[in-house]
């Protein structure tokens, strides 16, 4: 990923497509892979509270409350997005972010360093992949790299919930 790799991933909710979403033409190579217009926004992973507002400029405390209270992985779009890709970062100035609770994706998150893409492992519009043998054959031939994580793993998994908060306070849920 430091060299602008994309990678398969097992994360909190289903697998994932990742990249360094500091990298503009990584972050235009999971698009290309998902054959997903640049348009639709894509969701970051990050590993911790700190590292969260390296990459918003003001997180609202009820951002805050939602991430704490949340009973299952919960992705907050909030607006004021920084140093991130600017092809990640949606035409309001959004960026969806996750704090992952996960093991796997949270030493991931954790030794990058960095902001992770993490969007469905799946062509756009086609279902999630919740688990490794899910994943279709030309998305593991278009990544760089495949994780050895849970690759085993046959459970039901599913989307995060996806909270967007406004500038003006106001609250919606994208997704349940």
């Amino acid at each position: 990923m430091r060299k602008g790799g994309v990678i398969l991933y097992p994360t909190d909710t289903v697998w994932g497509i990742g990249c360094d979403a500091t990298n503009e033409e990584a972050v235009a190579k999971v698009y290309k892979i998902k054959q997903r217009d640049d348009s639709k926004a894509l969701i970051c992973l990050v590993d911790s509270d700190a590292r969260l507002q390296r990459y918003v400029r003001n997180v609202p405390n009820v951002a805050w409350d939602i991430f704490d209270l949340a009973t299952k992985p919960t992705t907050v779009i909030l607006d004021g997005a920084v140093n991130l890709a600017p092809n990640l970062i949606a035409e309001d100035g959004s960026i969806a972010m996750r704090i992952t609770h996960e093991e796997f994706s949270k030493e991931l998150c954790y030794r990058f360093q960095k902001a992770i893409v993490s969007t469905s492992a799946n062509i756009s519009g086609q279902p999630a992949a919740q688990n490794f043998q899910d994943i279709a054959p030309e998305l593991l031939e278009a990544v760089d790299y495949v994780c050895y994580s849970r690759r085993q793993e046959k459970k039901p998994h599913m989307p995060s919930s996806i909270i967007k908060l406004s500038a003006n306070g106001e609250v919606s849920i994208i997704r349940r």
